[in-house]
C-alpha cells in the first residue's frame, strides 16, 4: 500500500480515536502508563464538588486501576467456567462408561452363573473328571476337546472379569477427581465473580459522584489518553511494517466482529447480545470454524505469536503485562474490541493500549 494511501488511513483512524470514548478491561482508556496494580483498595474519598484537572486525571486511574481488577478477574471467571463445562461433560462420559461397564459386569456373572450351575447338574464333577469314567475312544477324544475349550472359555470369562471390575473402580475413581476439580472450579468461579462485583461497583460508585459536566469531561480525558497513545504508536512508523491482507478465515472474523459494533460490555459474555473482550474474540473465529480458547492469557499461551510488524485483519491483539484484554486487529491501525462496563463495542486504535504481543488463530 503507498505511503500516501496508509497516511490517509492512519490519520482517519486517529480522527476516530480523537471523537470515541476508548476503553479497555482494567483500563477503559489505556494510556502508555504501567498496568495498574491489582490490590488498588476500592475505598475512594469523595470529590470537591467541581473537579479540577487533577482531581479527574486521579478518578481516571482510580477508575482504570479498578476495570484492571475486574477485567483480571473475569478473565479467571471465564477460565473456571470454560473447566466447569470440561469436567461435567467428562462425568457424563464416564458415568455412561460405569453403566455400560456395570451392564457388561452383570452379564458376565450370569455367564459365570451359568457355568457353575450346569456343573452342577453334572453331579457336580469336574469334566475331567467325568471325562475318565467314558469307556468309549471316540467320546473320550470328543470329550478332551470340550474340556480344553472349556478350560480356555473358563479363564477368558475370568480374565474378563477381572479387567471390567478394574475399569469401573478405576472410571469411578476418575469421575470422583472431576468432582472435586469441579467443586473447586466453583469456589474458584464464586470468588472471582465477587471481585468481578466488588471492582465495578466501586468503580460506578466513583463515577457516581461526578456531576454531568464532569462525567464529559472526564470522558474526553480518556479519549484524549488513547489518543495520545495511538498517536505515539503511529509516530514509530509500525503501520509502514503493516501490510498483510487477511485469510479467508480472518476476513470471517472481522465481518462477524464488525457486526458487533454497538452492543454493550457484559463480562462474562460471549453474546449474541453482548460480549466480553475475549468473549467478543472467541465467538469471531467460531464464526470463521476456528475454535480458539476463551480467555485472554489462554489465547496468548496457546496460540502462535506474530510478530507485530506481521500482524495481518483478523489476528488477535493482546494487552497488558498479564494478558488481561484482548482485541481483534481489522487493518489500518484499528481494533474492534469489548472496552469494559459501561461502554460497548467498538472500534478504536490498535496502540491505544500497552500492547503485550500478537497471536494468530489460523497460523
Amino acid at each position: 500500500m503507498g505511503t500516501g494511501k496508509r497516511g490517509l488511513l492512519a490519520a482517519a483512524v486517529t480522527v476516530v480515536c480523537a471523537v470515541t470514548v476508548l476503553g479497555a478491561p482494567g483500563t477503559a482508556f489505556a494510556s502508555p502508563s504501567p498496568t495498574p496494580s491489582p490490590s488498588t483498595s476500592s475505598t475512594t474519598p469523595p470529590l470537591p464538588s467541581t473537579a479540577s484537572n487533577k482531581d479527574l486525571e486521579t478518578v481516571r486511574t482510580k477508575l482504570e486501576a479498578l476495570y484492571h481488577d475486574a477485567a483480571v478477574a473475569t478473565d479467571a471467571y471465564n477460565a473456571a467456567e470454560e473447566a466447569a463445562k470440561k469436567q461435567s461433560a467428562e462425568i457424563v462420559e464416564l458415568a455412561k462408561k460405569i453403566v455400560a461397564g456395570q451392564e457388561k459386569l452383570d452379564d458376565l456373572k450370569d455367564r459365570a452363573g451359568a457355568a457353575a450351575r450346569a456343573q452342577y447338574r453334572t453331579g457336580g464333577l469336574p469334566d475331567e473328571a467325568q471325562l475318565m469314567l467314558t469307556d468309549d475312544p471316540s467320546e473320550f477324544l470328543d470329550g478332551a476337546g470340550r474340556v480344553l475349550q472349556g478350560q480356555r472359555a473358563t479363564k477368558g470369562l475370568i480374565g474378563e472379569l477381572s479387567r471390567t471390575q478394574q475399569d469401573l473402580e478405576q472410571y469411578s475413581k476418575d469421575a470422583s477427581t472431576q468432582w472435586q476439580k469441579l467443586e473447586a472450579g466453583r469456589k474458584t468461579k464464586a470468588a472471582a465473580q465477587k471481585k468481578i462485583e466488588k471492582q465495578i461497583a466501586a468503580a460506578e460508585k466513583l463515577e457516581s459522584q461526578l456531576e454531568k459536566k464532569e462525567k464529559e469531561r472526564l470522558e474526553q480525558l480518556e479519549a484524549q489518553v488513547a489518543l495520545e497513545a495511538q498517536t505515539a504508536w503511529l509516530d514509530t512508523g509500525v503501520l509502514d511494517e503493516i501490510d498483510s491482507a487477511a485469510s479467508v478465515q480472518g476476513k470471517k472474523a472481522v465481518q462477524f466482529a464488525t457486526a458487533q459494533i454497538g452492543k454493550p460490555y457484559v463480562w462474562g459474555a460471549e453474546g449474541p447480545d453482548s460480549f466480553d473482550c475475549s468473549g467478543l474474540t472467541s465467538e469471531a473465529w467460531r464464526s470463521a470454524g476456528q475454535v480458539i480458547p476463551r480467555t485472554s492469557q489462554e489465547q496468548w499461551k496457546q496460540l502462535p505469536h506474530i510478530a507485530v510488524e506481521d500482524m495481518r485483519p483478523g489476528d488477535l491483539i493482546i494487552y497488558f503485562d498479564d494478558a488481561s484484554h484482548v482485541a481483534l486487529y481489522v487493518g489500518d491501525g484499528a481494533i474492534i474490541h469489548a472496552p469494559r462496563p459501561g461502554r460497548t463495542v467498538t472500534l478504536a486504535g490498535a496502540g491505544s493500549m500497552p500492547i503485550l504481543g500478537v497471536v494468530r488463530p489460523d497460523a
